[in-house]
């Protein structure tokens, strides 16, 4: 699931000063302009990635003081803080980020060694505390792409090693899937496979799917068309589930 949370932490701090270095460049029209994610700004986004800290934060809490606590009061809510704050101004983005960022390092500070091990409510199946700095990670890394603003950052952006253990994670959530090929998905800079999709040896085709490690987890979460894959045998790649 996660890493242990002590090497999460700086891996996090990182990732965390890239996305705000991002946003200190941007330009105040740009908060308006569509995102990668559908039906929502990049204000969307930007809102969206501090009430993520705030709602992990909860999760945090609920471990040490042992009263279980949901990410968020219901999903309403959260579609609503979401939506009142995507309207606001680039300093006042920043300044949210910065300070929900802040607030979510203090929880993990005060986590005391046990707490980790207790499971969190979340709405896709409890797991334990010690998972939750590598789910902000994931927001992070991810939401920072969906800004839309390639030149600052972009799946080849992302770190190696976020790659590879998303590649796995994701390869291994489409596993099984019936209404898939069974997928190779061969990472052409390193030669690592993954298996995916339908079961091998089922009455689904074989697909081998080729690209650069980024490339790859861009099609698999829906932030690209996989149009610098290559496919084999030659043919269209087919629709993905969503994720969850």
């Amino acid at each position: 699931m996660s890493i242990a949370p002590a090497t999460d932490i700086p891996v996090l701090a990182a990732a965390t000063a890239r996305l705000l270095a991002t946003v200190d460049g941007m330009r105040e029209e740009q908060l308006a302009e569509p995102s990668l994610l559908p039906g929502w700004t990049r204000g969307h986004v930007l809102a969206h990635l501090a009430r993520n800290a705030d709602g992990l934060l909860n999760l945090l809490t609920g471990a040490r003081t042992g009263v279980p606590t949901p990410m968020y009061a219901s999903p309403e809510a959260r579609e609503h803080d979401i939506e009142a704050g995507a309207k606001r101004s680039l300093a006042e983005h920043a300044a949210d980020l910065r300070a929900s960022a802040a607030r979510f390092d203090a929880a993990v500070a005060a986590m005391p060694e046990a707490a980790w091990a207790v499971e969190v409510p979340h709405r896709l199946g409890a797991f334990p505390a010690a998972g939750v700095p590598a789910r902000r990670i994931q927001e992070v890394e991810y939401h920072h792409v969906d800004l839309g603003l390639p030149d600052a950052y972009a799946p080849d952006d992302w770190p190696e090693a976020f790659v590879r253990e998303q590649l796995t994670r994701v390869s291994a959530q489409f596993a099984g899937h019936p209404d898939l090929p069974h997928l190779v998905l061969v990472d052409s800079a390193t030669g690592g496979a993954h298996a995916s999709g339908a079961e091998r040896g089922s009455a689904a085709r074989e697909l081998t799917v080729r690209g650069t490690g980024p490339a790859l987890l861009a099609w698999l979460t829906g932030r690209s068309d996989g149009h610098d894959l290559d496919v084999d045998p030659k043919t269209v790649l087919p629709p993905l589930p969503p994720l969850g």
